[in-house]
């Protein structure tokens, strides 16, 4: 009896974003610049005995350390991409990272609002020209990682994978959570420093002390706001649920039903930023190979993951 040949019907479980290794390299540049940040303020605060500057320092290691949440992400997903121990791969790991990430600037946003409020029953002693150098010198920073940062492919692109063609940015973008976590703790650095140079400038100039604290108070708002939609989308992800601007399960029934066949069973999940799983259970009257459906799904190149079982009835519903 001879061997059955399978390899033309394998594929592999590569479900990493697009530019996965690229955004890798720059959540690890902006972890060295922010934390290059951190240690000289720290020293600089220590030497000068300025506790604007020490308390902004270990401010900046908080968002570090969310920061290497979100490259060791990376790098662990990158480098088991290939292990099938992972039924799916690893690309979920990114947003795994993103929720684990959007907690800790959750905790950050709880931390800086309480301290504002503090500040508020118990205003303290300002100094403002060298609070305002140390807030500029920090939004210089945050702007310089926001822009290493930015998610820009924001055009469709399409390679190939296995033996289907996959589009990554199905419906125009897919989303990275993780890089978005890391984008969003350099954000919230940003804005503080923003609103903490607008509430020391007017302390200056009128005499409001008031200013900066209220200032924190609004910035805790905003970054609580900013994690809870990260954790609302990143968990949606690791729930399997499919994201609302996307209508996959209406693109399958579109491409697969007929008078003859009809979708008894349909279970649609992401498995990487840009790629998705199926699960389609057919019955069918006049029911076809298994490869005759899938070559109809070819063309929504969202899905990287096929899997179709048909079943005859003596009419399809």
């Amino acid at each position: 009896m001879s061997a059955i040949d399978i390899s033309a019907h394998t594929h592999g479980h590569d479900f990493l974003g697009q530019h996965h290794r690229r955004n890798e390299h720059r959540v690890w540049l902006v972890i060295a610049l922010t934390a290059s940040m951190m240690v000289a303020e720290i020293a600089a605060g220590t030497l000068y005995g300025s506790m604007a500057l020490v308390a902004d320092g270990w401010h900046m290691s908080t968002h570090a350390g969310a920061m290497l949440i979100t490259a060791l992400a990376y790098l662990y997903a990158r480098r088991h991409v290939g292990d099938t121990r992972f039924s799916f791969g690893t690309g979920k790991l990114g947003d795994l990272g993103g929720f684990a990430s959007a907690v800790v600037l959750a905790l950050i946003a709880l931390l800086i609002g309480w301290e504002s409020l503090m500040r508020l029953a118990n205003p303290v002693e300002i100094r403002f020209g060298q609070a305002i150098g140390v807030a500029v010198v920090g939004l210089v920073v945050n702007l310089a990682c926001a822009w290493l940062l930015r998610d820009d492919h924001s055009h469709r692109h399409g390679h190939g994978h296995g033996h289907h063609h996959h589009d990554h940015d199905h419906h125009g973008h897919a989303r990275d959570n993780n890089l978005r976590a890391a984008y969003l703790h350099v954000l919230a650095d940003a804005l503080t420093s923003i609103l903490a140079i607008v509430a020391l400038l007017a302390g200056r100039s009128y005499g409001w002390l008031w200013a900066d604290p209220l200032m924190g108070v609004v910035g805790a708002l905003v970054i609580a706001r900013w994690s809870w939609g990260l954790i609302r989308d990143s968990g949606a992800v690791l729930l399997d649920r499919v994201p609302e601007d996307e209508d996959l399960p209406g693109e399958i029934r579109a491409a697969i039903e007929t008078e003859t066949d009809r979708i008894a069973d349909l279970h649609v999940w992401q498995v990487g930023p840009g790629h998705h799983a199926t699960i389609v259970s057919l019955v069918s009257s006049d029911p076809q190979a298994p490869s005759h459906y899938k070559s109809r799904l070819a063309r929504i190149h969202a899905l990287s993951h096929i899997t179709v079982e048909v079943e005859r009835v003596s009419s399809a519903a």
